[in-house]
């Protein structure tokens, strides 16, 4: 079998089965796999090549997105023998590849305390940054989720999120009434456009303003440190840790919450 009738079928089945993300994953990592090998037969494909290609295509890349990559791969080629070649054998399964593709060690992410998160927002006095530190630690959101956010997505204290990264369509987000008044407020204010970004800031700049609140209080913070917040204050309060992963942190899988 062909890498590029491989390719196309494997591709094909996820479009039917799978969900947009999954699906981006697979058109990316078998685009740079099919153009290398796409005129090659499957089978001939060694362990070595595997091994190059993940070296040259993750060079300076995360252990979990080398550890990512490598597993998709290895799925792709599970695929392909499961349906069409049963007699191959899956050369992402040996022990050289493993070794160089295991789980990183889970690291233990620093929790910090209400008091802590509270004095850190209320000694914001910038009211744009109040507002996107708010979102993430009273609301769960990402920090990209805040950035997306516009006008028209705003409905009482519902806000709509599109394009959300679970691959859903859309999503929505259940903040404090207070917070929904204020962001409204910010809104009306600045005259910001229905159709326009409320805040106007990059990614890089969102990410230096928590930096620089969490030195104001004495602690390094992270954007996705005030989210790991309201999950873990709502856990604290008592909310059932299926809510905490559906409604406020919207996992697809229960298990990344539990983490």
């Amino acid at each position: 079998v062909k890498v590029s009738a491989a390719i196309s079928f494997c591709l094909q089945y996820h479009k039917i089965n799978s969900r947009p993300n999954t699906i981006k994953n697979y058109e990316f990592l078998l685009g740079k796999f099919g153009d290398l090998y796409l005129e090659r037969n499957l089978e001939s494909i060694t362990t070595e090549e595997i091994v190059s290609f993940f070296a040259d295509l993750s060079e300076g890349r995360k252990q979990n997105t080398k550890r990512s990559r490598y597993t998709t791969l290895s799925a792709f080629f599970n695929l392909i023998i499961n349906a069409l070649i049963p007699e191959m054998r899956n050369p992402c399964r040996s022990p050289a590849a493993k070794n160089l593709f295991n789980k990183p060690k889970i690291c233990q992410w620093v929790i910090f305390d209400k008091d802590t998160i509270d004095e850190a927002i209320f000694r914001t006095i910038n009211v744009r940054n109040r507002i996107m530190l708010e979102l993430m630690a009273r609301g769960g959101m990402r920090i990209s989720e805040v950035l997306g956010l516009r006008p028209s997505d705003i409905d009482d204290q519902k806000l709509l999120l599109h394009d959300p990264k679970s691959g859903r369509e859309r999503e929505i987000v259940f903040i404090p009434r207070k917070i929904s008044c204020r962001l409204l407020d910010y809104v009306v204010a600045k005259d910001i456009p229905s159709d326009q970004r409320i805040f106007r800031i990059t990614y890089a700049g969102a990410r230096k303003v928590v930096k620089k609140v969490g030195r104001q209080v004495g602690i390094k913070l992270r954007p996705h440190d005030l989210r790991r917040h309201a999950a873990t204050y709502a856990s604290r309060s008592g909310v059932p840790i299926e809510i905490i992963s559906k409604i406020i942190l919207r996992h697809a899988d229960l298990t990344t919450t539990q983490r």
